[in-house]
């Protein structure tokens, strides 16, 4: 709220295109300007004065540049009402002979100088001349960035009235303001609401806006026209906490931007309309990269609606479109809770570059030096705060993701850092993009809330009550995690690279990690005989190089140690990547493992100790499944006895299991068949996903080898019976142990 100003310019634009409601929404050019001069101290009226837009093609650059403002005389011939018609060729030079006339009006009424405009409505502000000359890259004057809006001002009289239905001629009609109401284009009767407002008709709506203020400062009203709209003049960043609330009548959503816009660009589209602090939020693809989309916040619903009004407008070549979107969307975007990321932003007026592709060893050092002008230039690019300027982007455990921020002080100094684009630090060229605080905390919590180590898959058997077949969390990080292999690496050039700790080395305790198609993914995990050497280990081998005898290639290897428990988590969940899992639905992609081969004795060191198998299914959960339940709840126990398969025999085997190693050595199971009746506890597993290649039951024997059953029941039904091959489905009779272990993407085991 402000004091009463001297004089109101009444205000009306009108475009080749849409009037009305639609007024600037085509993005048409401005072709018309009508305004007239009250003396709000005096209640008198000046005079009414008419700019036409007409661009001159016709004549020659230099003769348009003499006749671009031409004052004509009204009389007779010129077919306008208004007392002054001036023309002009540009918009820019519309806007800057406006600002002369009016200045000169008000120096010679000689009764104040506090000028504001007033128009009916927002529109003609915000949607045509704010947008107009953002497209242009023209400046506005002053005079364009306050105006009182006179819908609103009537409103605090007439409370009841709907500020969406309200025009000159519903205005007039309530104040009984004496008009030629047949002569005014009311835009409630136009059949078409996209039909272009008659030239004569802008004088008269000026005219009658002229004498509402008039009637609103007379009695009884007693108006003061005091509530001036704000027109933002600097799109202002700023930082957004989650914890923040945001109205969904706010957001709005921009898609098809252009990949290299950034921020001021998004706000510079929307000229004219206010967005709030930090308002303005770039939305990033899985690969980090812009996506064209961006998240925007305004200040009020009315603003949100008016940007809604800019839907497939144009910036630069490409047309932009406009949506509705919710606060959650943009918290989810824009919204922080790094207390490091709001340090770093905390500083007003910076602009922030982005820095990608860095190469992970890179310091504060190296970015200070790579700004720093070089020999011979005389560019500056200072980092504003010098190390504080500098956020370094990293994932959870502190490795380095290759991004960095760097904020600078003024908009000279971001676009010299932006000319070393492509530039090399170290060994690697570096690109550089402008950006925003929001990208930042989008960049930020991306990489901060990707977990490790995967969730754990949906359970086997849907059927049964949600039981988890995970160890209990915590434990030991007595275990390695090896990234980064040589694909031809086989066991032999791990326990070559592990060097004095393969004797340390559990057995059976090297897990090689396939992908879904067989192929070896670049992982491996280890299980290590104590903590202590599993964090030697990974201390002393971390970016060591492992070389293949296969083949000639070498890589560093990161070490790192973990847990039995994350490394039953990524085993039993199939894959390193961060996959989606359902309630019912078992992922195919399961991972096979490779142990070691069953005659290597340096990963051997002794057997392993048995201990009684627990109950898989608690007993309130075994009561309401008695003939599966009692099966789950009471697992046999693997008496020792002979080898199935001879132990000097080259045996590869494709598990996955719940827990990282088998309950036994393969070289100390024996294999003893159960009776044939099912009279004892048991049941029929099926296994459908056979491979089509496989011996047959051979094959089944071996998958399943360490489990009691036996070899009769096994039954391979043909493809007259189930529509497969001879080998795409198999049943087993008397499994309950078998049905503790998960399959992923070998075989899928189903209780008949």
């Amino acid at each position: 709220m402000t004091a009463q100003v001297d004089y109101l310019v009444v205000l009306f634009t009108a475009t080749s295109g849409a009037s009305g409601d639609l007024l600037g929404s085509d993005e048409k050019e401005l072709v018309q300007l009508v305004w007239q001069l009250v003396d709000l101290n005096n209640e008198k009226l000046g005079k009414v004065n008419e700019l036409i837009i007409k661009p001159d093609l016709s004549e020659s650059t230099e003769e348009k540049e003499d006749k671009d403002v031409v004052e004509e005389a009204v009389d007779g011939e010129s077919g306008s009402k208004a007392d002054s018609v001036f023309t002009a060729t540009s918009f820019e030079s519309a806007l800057n002979l406006f600002h002369l006339q009016l200045t000169n009006e008000v120096n010679s009424a000689g009764a104040g100088t506090s000028v504001c405009l007033c128009t009916d409505g927002q529109l003609h502000i915000r949607q045509v001349i704010h947008p107009e000359a953002a497209s242009k890259n023209i400046l506005v004057p002053d005079c364009f960035y306050t105006f009182m809006d006179l819908r609103k001002e009537f409103k605090t009289h007439f409370p009841t009235s709907d500020l969406k239905a309200l025009n000159v001629h519903a205005m007039a009609d309530f104040l009984s303001v004496p008009s030629k109401l047949s002569a005014i284009w009311d835009p409630s009767d136009s059949v078409d609401p996209s039909a272009v407002l008659p030239s004569e008709v802008a004088v008269e709506q000026v005219q009658v806006m002229a004498r509402i203020v008039l009637a609103l400062l007379a009695q009884p009203f007693v108006h003061t026209f005091s509530s001036q709209e704000r027109v933002s003049e600097k799109f202002e960043t700023g930082t957004c906490s989650k914890m923040e609330k945001v109205c969904d009548s706010t957001v709005i959503r921009a898609r098809g931007l252009p990949w290299q816009s950034s921020d001021q660009d998004i706000a510079r589209f929307f000229r004219g309309l206010n967005i709030a602090k930090g308002g303005v939020a770039l939305c990033l693809n899985a690969q980090g990269r812009r996506n064209g989309e961006a998240l925007v916040r305004f200040i009020n619903e009315e603003h949100r609606d008016l940007a809604l009004q800019r839907h497939k407008h144009h910036m630069g070549n490409r047309y932009i479109e406009v949506y509705k979107a919710t606060g959650e969307d943009f918290l989810k975007i824009a919204g922080g809770t790094s207390n490091e990321v709001a340090m770093f932003l905390s500083r007003e007026d910076q602009i922030i570059v982005r820095m990608r592709g860095l190469p992970f060893t890179a310091t504060h050092e190296q970015v200070l030096s790579f700004f720093s002008p070089g020999e011979g230039l005389k560019e500056t690019c200072p980092i504003s705060g010098g190390q504080d300027g500098i956020l370094f982007v990293r994932y959870p455990d502190g490795r380095p993701t290759g991004d960095a921020f760097v904020l600078f002080a003024c908009e000279e100094h971001a676009q010299c850092a932006l000319r070393k684009h492509k530039e090399i630090l170290g060994r690697r060229y570096i690109e550089l993009f402008k950006s925003t605080a929001a990208e930042v905390q989008q960049v930020l919590n991306r990489y901060s809330s990707a977990p490790l180590i995967p969730v754990a898959p949906a359970p086997l058997v849907s059927v049964l009550p949600a039981v988890s077949l995970l160890p209990p969390p915590g434990g030991m990080r007595d275990c390695l995690r090896l990234r980064g292999l040589p694909y031809t690496a086989s066991i032999e050039d791990i326990l070559n690279f592990l060097g004095e700790f393969t004797q340390d080395v559990r057995q059976h305790g090297v897990h090689m990690v396939l992908n879904q198609q067989g192929r070896p993914s670049g992982d491996c995990f280890i299980q290590m005989t104590s903590l202590e050497r599993a964090l030697q280990a990974s201390q002393r081998l971390h970016k060591q190089v492992m070389f293949s005898q296969r083949g000639s290639n070498s890589r560093y290897v990161e070490v790192f140690p973990c847990s039995a428990e994350e490394m039953g988590l990524v085993l039993m969940g199939g894959s390193l990547a961060h996959t989606h899992t359902h309630t019912h639905t078992r992922s195919r992609s399961g991972t096979g493992l490779s142990p070691p081969p069953c005659k290597s004795r340096r990963i051997s060191p002794s057997s392993y100790p048995f201990s009684p198998a627990p109950p898989v299914l608690p007993c309130e959960a075994a009561a309401l499944y008695p003939p599966m339940g009692q099966v789950l709840l009471s697992p046999h126990a693997l008496p020792p006895g002979h080898p199935y398969y001879p132990a000097s025999a080259q045996l590869y085997m494709n598990y996955t299991a719940y827990y990282p190693s088998p309950p036994g050595s393969p070289t100390t199971i024996g294999f003893f068949p159960s009776p044939s009746s099912m009279s004892s506890p048991g049941g029929l597993v099926r296994m459908p996903g056979l491979t089509y290649n496989s011996s047959g039951v051979k094959d089944l024997i071996n998958a399943v080898q360490g489990y009691p059953s036996p070899v009769e029941p096994v039954s391979l039904p043909s493809s007259s019976l189930i529509g497969q091959s001879s080998l795409g489905d198999a049943s087993l009779m008397s499994f309950p142990a078998l049905m503790t272990k998960p399959v992923g993407q070998y075989l899928d085991l189903t209780l008949l």
